[in-house]
């Protein structure tokens, strides 16, 4: 069998360890002691719990310069940008730790006529999580930490091009004192995905991924009767209504949409802009992103661009950019790879992209900024409740009331006024459409596998 699970260098290809498959008796070994583990793990005072984790965020933050390494290495992302990825990490433990108790505590519903009805929120089981390289460390600690303090037990299978960033965390893990089987990383195939969700050991999957892998995953829960949570792919309208400073607009727009090499869900993939400020807004924008070149992402210095994750994403990403060409989109600036090892695209501004092309419907997950003209607010509306994805969105507006009302018309799941990707870990993340279901982080993300159980008790007259 072909090894698949590997640390390769986005900025050079160069291959520097590859890892093993699971077999499939270590499979059946981690769904044994996963569920051995549950029933300690789970009947430790959540008080206890906390304090593990909170030993736990206190090696995130310790070792965020090794585990940004461990990113840049793996993934290509700029160094800053993984340390505070690694830092946002150790807030999010943090959170659960000390806020999970109010979370989870009993909420009574009723006491009437000596009737008292008390809901609880228990443990299930143990939780199979199958996370992304984009954010190898934030994807895996936002699913992870709610339920590890609630106390459930997680198998956790990381992609393939992260397997380092894999074992870190596993290693931070048993450190810190979670208890052995408590969390355990698995290099699964698909197949034994497939067996795993179908255990009855598991008692949900949570996947963040693309919306084809979704798809699969949730069938196969719901043939098993298993709880899932989705959180997918998106392609994030970022609505302007209007600037007092085109420049800064323009500027800021374009910097979000780079954060991470535009690897990210909800990155503002579709920026809608009115008619008035339109052409000055793309010549703007065009102009920055042609100053951009290419740079070593571990060095993170100002005006470079970092490399896409692998050769496939990048592949991937030209054959959208060229359809988009074809169907007459305009490329304003890049569209094409420097002539240089790894796996670089150079950041590429389309406008008048059209509906045929198949970046007007698909996910771009990459440097690329996609800008549309309209002329009312109606139209930025139906264009941007057009797509088949729901996760953020944003609009931006000299006038608060203006931009609210545009705001509320937005099909997503999260919708920011004069700011884009608002996010935090006490701020629950999701979507709606095919962008997937369920929330992660703030108090949502511990109420999702969950036992919502209900008491009564009456009271003896």
């Amino acid at each position: 069998m072909t090894t698949t699970y590997r640390t390769q260098n986005p900025a050079t290809g160069e291959l520097v360890q590859e890892f093993p498959y699971a077999s499939d008796d270590d499979i059946q070994q981690a769904l044994t002691t996963a569920a051995n583990a549950y029933r300690t793990w789970s009947d430790m005072p959540m008080a206890q719990r906390g304090q593990i984790l909170l030993k736990l965020a206190d090696l995130f933050e310790e070792r965020a310069e090794e585990l940004a390494a461990q990113a840049t290495l793996e993934m290509g992302k700029n160094t800053r940008e993984a340390i505070g990825e690694v830092k946002y990490c150790a807030r999010i433990i943090r959170y659960y730790a000390t806020e999970g108790e109010r979370l989870a505590a009993d909420q009574e519903l009723k006491n009437i006529d000596g009737q008292t009805a008390i809901l609880r929120r228990r443990p299930i089981g143990t939780i199979l999580g199958i996370m992304p390289w984009n954010f190898p460390y934030y994807q895996v600690i936002r699913f992870a930490a709610p339920n590890l303090m609630l106390g459930n037990t997680v198998i956790l299978k990381h992609a393939e091009i992260c397997a380092g960033a894999a074992l870190k965390i596993q290693e931070l893990m048993h450190e810190a004192g979670v208890l052995e089987g408590a969390y355990i990383n698995v290099f699964a195939t698909h197949d034994q995905i497939s067996t795993i969700i179908a255990d009855p050991r598991i008692q949900g999957v949570s996947l963040t991924g693309s919306e084809r892998a979704g798809s699969a995953v949730a069938e196969q829960a719901g043939r098993h009767l298993k709880k899932a949570v989705l959180e997918l792919g998106g392609s994030d309208p970022y609505i302007v209504l209007d600037s007092a400073d085109v420049s800064t607009s323009a500027r800021r727009a374009l910097f979000s949409r780079l954060s991470n090499s535009g690897q990210t869900c909800t990155s503002n993939k579709r920026i809608i802009v009115m008619d008035d400020i339109y052409d000055e807004f793309v010549a703007e924008l065009t102009t920055l992103a042609a100053e951009l070149t290419p740079g070593n992402p571990a060095e993170a210095n100002r005006g470079e661009y970092a490399p896409l994750s692998s050769e496939a994403a990048a592949v991937g990403l030209m054959q959208q950019i060229e359809d988009a060409r074809r169907a007459g989109a305009t490329v304003h600036v890049g569209g094409q790879r420097p002539d240089l090892p790894g796996y670089y695209v150079a950041p590429t501004v389309l406008t008048d992209v059209p509906e045929t092309a198949r970046a007007y419907s698909e996910e771009l997950f990459g440097p690329v900024v996609m800008i549309y003209r309209v002329n009312t607010e109606d139209e930025a509306i139906e264009l941007a409740n057009s797509s088949s994805y729901g996760l953020g969105g944003a609009v931006f507006s000299t006038d608060e009331a203006r931009a609210q009302a545009v705001a509320d018309r937005l099909e997503v799941g999260m919708v920011h006024i004069n700011a884009f990707n608002v996010g935090g870990e006490d701020l629950p993340f999701g979507g709606v459409k095919r962008s997937g279901f369920g929330r992660e982080l703030g108090p949502l993300g511990m109420d999702e596998f969950v036992n919502k159980q209900l008491i009564t008790i009456n009271t003896p007259r």
